[in-house]
């Protein structure tokens, strides 16, 4: 299946890309499995999106959770809680 991946703020900063479309296997089938892959690409991508960071996921444009489940063709956001004022 491929999704969709988008980066924004700083994740984008240290990912160096605002997006991508990724291949996943069929065992990643929640947008958690996901962030697990990328982290799992070291450097930079643990810096970004490993769990000690407080990050901010979205499905298919809806704030999500980290066992939401995915479908072919899904958008999945990463982005730091941004706070106004």
């Amino acid at each position: 299946m491929k999704i969709q991946l988008r980066f924004f703020a700083s994740v984008r900063e240290l990912v160096g890309a605002g997006q991508e479309v990724l291949a996943i296997p069929d065992a990643a089938a929640t947008v958690g499995d996901v962030r697990a892959l990328l982290v799992a690409r070291g450097g930079s991508w643990a810096e970004a999106l490993g769990e000690g960071r407080l990050l901010r996921m979205a499905h298919n444009q809806l704030m999500c959770k980290a066992d939401t489940p995915l479908a072919d063709g899904d958008e999945v956001a990463f982005f730091p809680p941004v706070t106004g004022g």
